[in-house]
């Protein structure tokens, strides 16, 4: 009998004010891709991350090859052949793609780091994931697809025999997922035990040979993929019918016209960008990496200072100077990375969401804390978010609640423009499927809301209109009735295109 490359028993874990895991067991066997699922905050990173030994269990046992082991920091797990790419990027910024990936173990001669050595070495950890970058390039400076790659890169050069995957394909584009998706099997190939943590339904019936169901710290069930369906692992994961979530997509008519853009412009990241938002509708903003969705977004919000074209709000020219300003025309903004641009991570679930209405919860320049308490307990209510207070640092909460107090903060600003940056990236199938009965809801209130998505069913699910970018250009807009992934697709490479609305 084939000893399983790794195994819990009874394995606990608290954190101040929640219990993270629950007496869980299971295993898992050697050269397989094997799924962590369940709703956000179920436990699955955690389980992660005390086998890449950044957190030690409270309770119970870790085996791995069938011996139990005490791993107290990551260097152990990464003796024993443990590797982990995070969710959450965790290199640093200021060194260079080559100096992050030898850090660990920095090539030397006489005492001197070998910069030539680090180099070949860093192309050759790049070249295993079919990434192509100069990797004297500092870390920050790349796109985040790019530095989610180069963390995927760090995992599999290491030489890991086990490396677990959390959300790795979150900041990824399709060709780079797909490249993650052949390295995956290649691994596989060679016997290397892949922990996949996703929440992805195609990619874990895709890639994976079993799948371990948490649901609020607990083990549901571990079974092969082959036996369940969509609608059975979703069921399981969430405890409840996911038809129960959903809102049904408003007919009504969209009301005036909220936004126009016209002739935009920023040299360097798009060209020419025209479109129109109207009450009570959702347009999506569609295109391949690069093409500059986030860039226009990022010139609504005032972060960005086009050199040609013109903004119009409400029928009137503006020109939105800062983000301030753009908070006080009513434009919110959901930004792509929510860790770097739409959270204080330091600061409590309670101040992010009173951050930018701290005008109108003063006095006299005092806050009034009973009432920015009851702004913030009505918006955490409405979405569900899960914590065990608003005054809980946010860095440790779950993605998805992370991602749902972005938003709580722009519903307690009363916003009537939303711009929604890959508003459901890392969130689990409950919390997307909440958060898309929310846009509806919105926009049947009379928000306008323009939703940028890499997922092409989310934008066509989501959007009466959908506009599409190619290099920085408006390659043509199609209606909710003309939308379809293939329709959308070919606008976006510019195949055979269609004829737009």
């Amino acid at each position: 009998m084939n000893v399983a490359a790794v195994r819990f028993e009874g394995v606990s874990k608290r954190f101040p004010g929640a219990q993270a895991l629950s007496d869980v067991s299971f295993e898992i066997s050697a050269g397989a891709c094997h799924a962590l699922c369940g709703e956000n905050g179920a436990g699955k990173s955690t389980l992660g991350k005390i086998i890449a030994g950044i957190h030690q269990p409270d309770g119970g046992r870790l085996l791995i090859n069938g011996s139990e082991v005490h791993f107290t920091t990551p260097r152990d797990a990464l003796a024993a052949g443990v590797g982990m790419v995070h969710q959450e990027l965790a290199f640093c910024d200021n060194l260079s793609v080559a100096e992050n990936l030898t850090l660990s173990d920095l090539p030397a001669r006489s005492g001197i780091v070998d910069r030539e050595a680090m180099r070949q070495r860093a192309e050759s950890m790049l070249a295993e994931t079919g990434t192509e970058l100069d990797v004297t390039r500092e870390f920050g400076k790349l796109a985040i697809g790019q530095r989610q790659m180069v963390q995927i890169a760090a995992a599999v050069g290491g030489g890991a025999k086990i490396i677990v995957f959390d959300e790795p394909t979150s900041s990824l584009s399709q060709a780079e997922a797909e490249r993650l998706f052949a390295l995956i099997e290649r691994l596989k190939a060679r016997g290397v035990t892949c922990i996949y943590v996703s929440h992805r339904m195609p990619e874990i019936f895709q890639l994976c040979d079993a799948v371990t169901i948490l649901r609020d710290g607990r083990h549901v069930a571990t079974r092969a993929t082959t036996s369940l369906t969509e609608s059975d692992l979703v069921q399981m994961m969430i405890g409840r019918p996911l038809a129960e979530y959903f809102g049904r997509h408003s007919d009504a008519s969209a009301g005036d016209e909220m936004l126009r853009v016209e002739g935009l412009t920023v040299p360097g990241k798009f060209e020419d960008v025209s479109f129109s938002l109207r009450a009570g509708e959702i347009v999506g903003l569609a295109g391949l990496m690069g093409a500059g969705r986030s860039e226009v977004a990022s010139a609504l919000f005032g972060l960005e200072h086009p050199s040609r074209g013109r903004i119009v709000l409400r029928g009137k020219p503006v020109e939105v100077r800062s983000p301030a300003h753009a908070i006080e025309l009513g434009i919110g903004y959901v930004p792509e990375d929510r860790k770097r641009q739409g959270l204080v991570l330091s600061a409590s679930g309670l101040h992010n969401t009173s951050l930018p209405i701290l005008g109108r919860l003063s006095r006299f320049r005092w806050i009034m804390r009973a009432r920015e308490r009851s702004v913030a307990r009505e918006y955490f209510d409405r979405l569900r978010v899960r914590t065990p207070s608003l005054d809980a640092t946010v860095a440790g909460l779950s993605g998805g609640n992370q991602q749902k107090i972005v938003l709580a903060k722009w519903l307690a600003a009363s916003s009537q423009i939303l711009i929604l940056d890959e508003p459901t990236r890392g969130v689990d199938v409950g919390a997307k499927a909440e958060i898309h009965a929310l846009v509806g809801e919105l926009a049947a209130r009379g928000a306008a809301i323009l939703v940028i998505s890499s997922e092409l069913p989310e934008v066509i699910s989501l959007s009466d209109r959908i506009v599409v970018l190619r290099s920085g250009r408006v390659a043509g807009e199609l209606s909710r009735r003309e939308a379809t992934e293939d329709s959308v697709l070919r606008l976006m490479a510019g195949i055979g295109e269609p004829v737009a609305s």
